[in-house]
């Protein structure tokens, strides 16, 4: 599915949340900087479901050392070097082909780890936090960017038609993919927001566990340590 809509999928992220995804991208690195205390150059970075490379190449902006992108899809990740190869030529930013709920990385080998509208993806979420955590060093931060669940009127009512009935027609529209712009609001619906992440975090032995709610919790900024 997300190799059926990679060439269209950055214009519909911007189109669609009227641009307000670049924000929310680099509130994750703000926060990524404030609670290094100062090392952010020194860190190494895992992007998990990386995609075209959009939250990489934000997080490039804080200069650290290295930023490893992971998505199951080729042509996310075709686009993604794309973007890197004319915004940040050279090897501190490379991309691989992997699963997230089998990171092909040794244990303790990241300074942070961070996702970006992927986590809802997972075949498997419990497992994926699972590696994504196992891969941090002790000590290292992960921060986890992912649609919420907005509770106050009327922008609870007016997002839930917005993205059941406004975005499955554009999406379809532009992309012109029968069922990605459907099932994408149907998998923000369903994922445990709030709480109920934060205690899946907590069950893979992260701490300090903390949600951001962005733009009226319509997206959340989940951060923890390990």
């Amino acid at each position: 599915m997300f190799d059926g809509i990679s060439s269209k999928y950055d214009f519909l992220n911007h189109f669609l949340s009227f641009g307000a995804d670049r924000s929310w991208r680099k509130r994750v690195r703000n926060e990524l900087d404030r609670r290094s205390g100062g090392r952010f150059t020194a860190f190494s970075i895992l992007d998990v479901a990386a995609g075209t490379g959009d939250l990489s190449l934000e997080l490039a902006r804080g200069n650290p050392a290295e930023i490893v992108g992971i998505d199951i899809s080729a042509n996310m990740l075709a686009i993604a070097r794309e973007k890197t190869a004319a915004l940040h030529p050279g090897d501190r930013i490379r991309f691989i082909e992997g699963q997230a709920e089998h990171l092909p990385f040794d244990s303790g080998r990241f300074d942070a780890v961070t996702a970006a509208f992927g986590v809802r993806n997972f075949e498997n979420l419990y497992r994926g936090i699972s590696e994504m955590a196992r891969v941090l060093k002790p000590g290292g931060i992960l921060l986890i960017l992912e649609f919420s669940h907005p509770s106050w009127f009327p922008l609870a009512q007016l997002y839930r038609f917005y993205s059941k009935a406004i975005i499955p027609r554009i999406g379809k529209w532009i992309s012109r993919h029968e069922g990605a712009y459907s099932y994408l609001p149907a998998s923000a619906a369903a994922f445990p927001s709030g709480r109920p992440f934060l205690d899946i975090l907590e069950r893979n032995g992260l701490r300090n566990t903390e949600q951001i709610p962005l733009t009226g919790g319509i997206v959340s900024v989940y951060c923890a340590e390990k």
